[in-house]
């Protein structure tokens, strides 16, 4: 088994765009309806990322195992607003359920943690959906924490909430 992280190109986005898809189908099954998990659509999501790698204003960074994409972490400049929001901010950070539970979750975030000091961010934060108790426990368990803040995140008619986690990077 061969892990390599690396940053992401263009040609990964129909990898990424595959797992982000099938990750909120498993992570999310107790949190949203199956018809509007059935429906997210890996194309779609293909554009997206394709979009976001050729803009280049994000840090995109895949995890391969034996040359197969089967995570991402995306990371950069906050996108909070607000005087309390830290300079940096974790966006997004997908590991494919088949490959739950051997790491990749934890290397992509040490890489995206190194990216966000790299620009120069002293601090960062991410928004997990409340009821996601994996990715608390691998948020936590690398010294982020909670800091109160909370929003709502409304998709397939379910009224949910994200909280935010911090970190000082330094």
């Amino acid at each position: 088994m061969e892990l390599r992280v690396r940053r992401a190109v263009s040609d990964d986005a129909p990898q990424i765009a595959r797992v982000h898809v099938e990750t909120w189908r498993a992570a999310y099954a107790h949190v949203f309806p199956a018809d509007y998990l059935a429906g997210l659509s890996v194309d779609e999501r293909t554009r997206l990322w394709a979009d976001t790698l050729a803009a280049g204003t994000h840090d995109v960074f895949v995890a391969e195992l034996d040359g197969r994409v089967r995570g991402f972490a995306s990371a950069g400049p906050t996108e909070d607003e607000g005087e309390d929001a830290p300079p940096g901010e974790l966006y997004a950070i997908y590991v494919d359920p088949a490959a739950w539970g051997i790491g990749l979750g934890r290397e992509l975030l040490v890489r995206a943690e190194q990216a966000l000091r790299a620009a120069g961010f002293d601090a960062a934060a991410l928004w997990v959906l409340e009821d996601n108790p994996r990715a608390r426990r691998l948020y936590e368990t690398a010294g982020w924490a909670t800091d109160g803040a909370c929003k709502p995140f409304g998709r397939g008619g379910v009224a949910a909430a994200v909280i935010r986690y911090r970190k000082q990077l330094v």
